[in-house]
């Protein structure tokens, strides 16, 4: 199936191992969602256990979110080059990202496993949001909050209600506390 690159934002995560990444490509997944990502494509070991644990976050909490495998890491570099997409590669050894002055739209790449050279080449810029060991989770929320993206979670079946005491949690008709 060809991609097709319609969304603002969308997040490639490299190299998931299904035994040893899940939790961690799950929470960048979450982020991705929850920081206004469209879109969510991981390479490496096909998960189909991670897919339909966002899928299903994304239908209880609302909003329009897909997660899906890609074969190869260039397919969706590719398919965001075609439409004048800048690609931006999320490394410890990039410049810093304010100065990378990120917009919409925009591919952001987050690494696994030993990340190939060919995409520190192929990317339109390489950032960090330190040069120091870190989370790609942590990376990748910082970035994406500094967008301003404004998601829209709208046909949810469960929501948070700010609250600064205890917590107030909307869920269909019921009100809990």
């Amino acid at each position: 199936m060809p991609i097709v690159f319609v969304a603002l934002v969308w997040v490639l995560r490299l190299g998931h191992r299904r035994e040893r990444d899940k939790r961690l490509t799950t929470h960048c997944a979450l982020v991705s969602r929850a920081l206004g990502a469209q879109k969510f494509w991981y390479t490496g070991d096909k998960d189909s256990s991670l897919e339909e644990s966002v899928r299903l976050v994304a239908e209880k909490w609302g909003g329009k979110f897909e997660v899906s495998h890609a074969e190869s890491w260039r397919s969706v570099v590719s398919a965001a080059r075609k439409t004048g997409c800048r690609v931006a590669h999320l490394t410890m050894y990039g410049e810093p990202f304010e100065k990378a002055k990120l917009k919409p739209p925009l591919l952001l790449v987050v690494g696994g496993k030993k990340v190939p050279w060919r995409v520190f080449e192929e990317s339109d810029v390489n950032v960090s949001v330190t040069s120091q060991p870190h989370s790609e989770a942590a990376a990748l929320a910082i970035v994406l909050y500094s967008l301003g993206l404004k998601p829209d979670f709208s046909g949810w079946s469960v929501k948070v209600e700010p609250n600064p005491r205890g917590k107030t949690v909307l869920g269909g008709s019921k009100k809990y506390k």
